[in-house]
């Protein structure tokens, strides 16, 4: 083999590398063009949920809170207001009533959530913003949630969870939400992360709705 060739297959990408860049080039194409569908699908139930924030409590439509994301990138994760305003400053003096573990805050009839905040958290509603976040590449619709803790939060294998953007759905959520162990919810993103694939990302998605109808674990 001539030298100027021999340098040049030493500079070309392994097959299996192209294939791996071109499966997260789909996965990035499936995120963009499922929000977009998604947005204009649920266009009507985000105006309605909307108008029942309104008129539930005074406050913004939305809530915007600094998230940990893709390879340790902070971002403003988007969500419909659940609580009252000013229910972040209380959060350090209920840590006693917490009921979940790890870097996990959730409490079952937590008092800042309001009237409509309820039947929102119960069906993932609030969630919907976050359609804006995949289209803006800060999140895909399947994979580890993004959680309200600082990139040094993360140690050990915990880390891994930072190798691929965090998602609205995945195999946590399909899989018990808010009933799940810091421990468990940990080990289902891990497993995500080391074997996502567009099949398994559809399949989850595909379980996303009943998981969601059921309400187990939301609140």
């Amino acid at each position: 083999m001539p030298v100027s060739a021999a340098k040049t297959a030493a500079h070309r990408p392994a097959p299996g590398r192209r294939a791996h860049v071109g499966v997260r080039a789909a996965k990035r194409f499936i995120d963009c063009a499922g929000a977009a569908v998604l947005l204009l699908f649920v266009a009507p139930v985000l105006i309605a949920a909307a108008v029942a924030v309104k008129l539930d409590s005074p406050g913004p439509l939305l809530f915007r809170q600094r998230r940990t994301g893709w390879r340790g990138k902070e971002f403003h994760v988007l969500k419909l207001r659940t609580m009252h305003v000013g229910s972040e400053r209380l959060r350090v003096a209920m840590e006693e009533s917490n009921e979940a573990d790890g870097h996990l805050f959730k409490i079952r009839e937590d008092p800042r959530v309001t009237t409509a905040g309820r039947w929102l958290r119960r069906y993932s509603l609030d969630e919907l913003p976050q359609l804006v976040n995949v289209l803006r590449g800060q999140m895909s619709l399947v994979g580890p949630r993004p959680l309200p803790v600082v990139d040094s939060a993360f140690t050990g294998e915990a880390r891994r969870r930072l190798l691929v953007r965090p998602g609205i759905t995945g195999l946590w959520q399909v899989s018990g939400r808010s009933d799940l162990a810091w421990e468990d919810a940990l080990r289902l993103d891990l497993e995500y992360v080391d074997t996502w694939s567009i099949r398994l990302d559809l399949a989850i998605l595909c379980r996303t709705l009943p998981a969601v109808l059921r309400g187990d674990g939301a609140y």
